[in-house]
């Protein structure tokens, strides 16, 4: 009975302790690099949510101004969203025909940006803080205007309307959106 045992142990292998070791060194390296990924795909996250909101904001800021009739050059909004309470913003100078009103812009392989390294233009800018932003970032807003024609009979406006997003620790990349309204 002793040799029927011996017999059965000797034909058993396993793992030697150099192989649990090496598998737990790759399980260990593949968890680690899986382990990285979290914080950095929350940081990416975060990102795009700021950029979908810089994105919302500047295109409700572009529809207010397409809303504009095309012969007017100011506009209100007593609500102080598209434009602060109690200021005039201005949509283009039809004295200054085929000319960048407002903001400075900047233009990289043939697509225009504002500029937001330059100072703000008043009454082509504002700063709106988000009311229902819980971070409690603020945007800034800007915008420069191409009037197309000659004097009070333009034929074609171009806005050009860049947001940024202003948080605790820095700027956000900024969002430019760029459209023509014509008669």
């Amino acid at each position: 009975m002793h040799s029927s045992f011996t017999s059965l142990r000797e034909e058993q292998s396993g793992f030697s302790i150099l192989e649990v070791m090496l598998a737990t060194v790759i399980l260990l390296v593949g968890l680690v690099a899986v382990a990285q990924l979290v914080p950095a795909s929350i940081l990416l996250n975060y990102r795009n949510r700021n950029d979908s909101s810089a994105m919302v904001f500047a295109q409700r800021e572009l529809d207010s101004m397409l809303d504009q009739p095309m012969v007017s050059n100011t506009f209100t909004d007593p609500n102080g969203v598209y434009c602060p309470p109690a200021a005039t913003c201005n949509l283009g100078n039809p004295a200054q025909p085929n000319q960048i009103v407002g903001n400075a812009v900047v233009v990289i392989q043939n697509q225009t940006f504002i500029n937001f390294g330059a100072a703000p233009v008043a009454n082509y800018s504002f700063t709106f803080q988000d009311p229902t932003d819980p971070s409690g970032n603020g945007y800034d807003v800007r915008w420069a205007v191409i009037i197309t024609g000659n004097g009070v009979n333009a034929s074609s406006k171009r806005f050009i309307v860049g947001v940024q997003q202003q948080a605790a620790n820095g700027f956000f990349l900024p969002v430019t959106l760029d459209t023509m309204v014509g008669k």
